[in-house]
């Protein structure tokens, strides 16, 4: 169980991390909440216990909530908002999908095995236009050399209710060469997660990439529009 101080620490990476995401300066942030840029940065940089009061204004000027600031929403499956007014599902085109993928990341492989479809989740990067992972020779994504193959990775905003997917759907190979794992390796930004001996270097060299997202124009139905 982590202590006390690093879930306080934790408050002020949720905090940066969000007001970044609205494309907000601190000095934004504190406008609205009623605080001075110079807090918000200790907030932000240091260990810090704000009183409710101020994590009640706080929330309101990130646009989300108390729970999702503090991290009370951890360990659940993300999407638990309501739908929001009015959203929209676009399309997106190649070239927004492969910039939302960026460098490296957390996705999803999706392979066929003797028992049926399976779906791990993997550490990534983005190669070129391939997208590239470490595994296991005996795991199950390294079946993804076995025939055509599906890739896919996603971001979910539970305080907006909207989000995009990014799918990628082509063939997978074993990457042997060795200049080319080399390369690889020094484009990691991190071992995999899970652990492991997981040295084996996999490439999806995709067919099709498609991509969704959920647009939101309005958070609230407007005033002096209601419904019965």
């Amino acid at each position: 169980m982590p202590g006390p101080e690093h879930l306080k620490g934790d408050i002020g990476r949720r905090v940066a991390a969000r007001r970044e995401q609205l494309g907000l300066s601190r000095e934004d942030v504190a406008l609205r909440a009623g605080s001075a840029p110079g807090y918000i940065q200790y907030l932000e940089e240091q260990t810090a216990a704000p009183g409710m009061g101020f994590m009640l204004r706080l929330a309101d000027a990130l646009e989300t909530t108390v729970v999702a600031l503090t991290g009370g929403m951890e360990g659940t499956p993300p999407g638990a908002g309501h739908a929001a007014y009015h959203p929209e599902l676009v399309e997106l085109g190649p070239e927004e999908c492969w910039r939302l993928l960026g460098s490296h990341g957390v996705g999803r492989v999706a392979v066929t095995t003797h028992e049926g479809p399976a779906i791990l989740p993997v550490n990534y990067l983005v190669s070129g236009r391939e997208v590239a992972f470490r595994t296991s020779p005996e795991s199950i994504p390294a079946k993804a050399t076995s025939g055509e193959v599906a890739f896919e990775v996603d971001h979910i905003d539970d305080a907006f209710s909207q989000g995009w997917s990014v799918l990628l759907v082509g063939a997978g190979r074993t990457v042997t060469e060795p200049d080319d794992v080399r390369a690889l390796e020094q484009q990691a930004y991190s071992a995999p997660w899970a652990g492991g001996e997981r040295d084996m270097w996999m490439a999806i060299a995709p067919d099709r990439v498609t991509g969704r997202r959920i647009l939101v124009r309005h958070t609230h139905e407007p005033r002096g529009q209601h419904h019965s």
